[in-house]
């Protein structure tokens, strides 16, 4: 009997453990699957050659004044390639604000939090801001609610903080358009229970959740009653009001 009853405690291990590696195997295929589909920039990179410097882990934009002051660092949003951002960030570089757009694995800000420590390390400037997009937006935060010391400003575009960012000096700029169908209204009320003393919010009217870069309509979004440019327009403008 007691053959029996192990020759059975092993048949249900091997049937469990092969159960266990079906669900793993389901899991990384429909992880690889999510990850593969992505929105893909709709810029030409031949168009920002002479301003852009690729790395492993990003782009830097930098700008013709030949000071280093200035640096946004930029996290994108989900499931949008990095290169999306060049437009806008091309535009704050030009007038005088250096920005690098953080390229994240798999185009999950959530995977690399951090990055913005070896991009710290790596370029020496007088002051840095980060911003981001959406999901990018609200990783940068949590980012900055944890090295509040390191950083001149924060900004965010469709996004909001999780954390406290309550630091003397600390700047928040928040934007976000009137038709985005994507974030939630509610969340942007929510996160400003964390915003500093030195807090400024902008909602850009006929703007929507996408056109904060070029990659085209995002799923569920709302339709915009202006243009890219000019939602990036304003944006510039609010940011650099900030920043300068």
């Amino acid at each position: 009997m007691e053959k029996v009853s192990k020759t059975k405690r092993r048949k249900r291990l091997k049937r469990a453990l092969i159960v266990i590696l079906v669900i793993v195997v389901a899991l990384v295929i429909a992880c690889g699957v999510y990850l593969s589909k992505y929105y893909h920039a709709d810029v030409n990179l031949e168009d920002y050659k002479t301003a852009v410097t690729q790395t492993k882990d990003g782009i830097l934009i930098e700008g013709d004044d030949e000071g280093y002051e200035d640096l946004i660092i930029f996290y994108p949003g989900a499931k949008v390639e990095h290169t999306a951002y060049l437009p806008l960030c091309y535009e704050l570089a030009e007038n005088g604000v250096d920005c690098y757009i953080a390229k994240m694995p798999g185009n999950l800000a959530f995977f690399d939090i951090n990055k913005a420590e070896k991009i710290v390390e790596k370029y020496d400037y007088d002051n840095y801001y980060m911003a981001g997009h959406s999901l990018g937006g609200a990783m940068g935060a949590l980012y900055v609610a944890k090295h509040l010391d390191e950083f001149e400003g924060l900004i965010l575009l469709a996004a909001y903080p999780t954390k406290s960012l309550a630091a003397e000096g600390l700047r928040v700029l928040s934007v976000y358009g009137s038709e985005d169908q994507v974030i939630h209204m509610e969340k942007i009320v929510e996160g400003r229970q964390f915003m500093p003393a030195d807090y400024t919010e902008i909602c850009i009217q006929g703007g929507n959740h996408a056109q904060f870069g070029n990659y085209g309509v995002q799923e569920g979004d709302g339709a915009p009653s202006i243009t890219t440019e000019e939602q990036q327009k304003q944006t510039v403008e609010a940011i650099l009001e900030m920043v300068k």
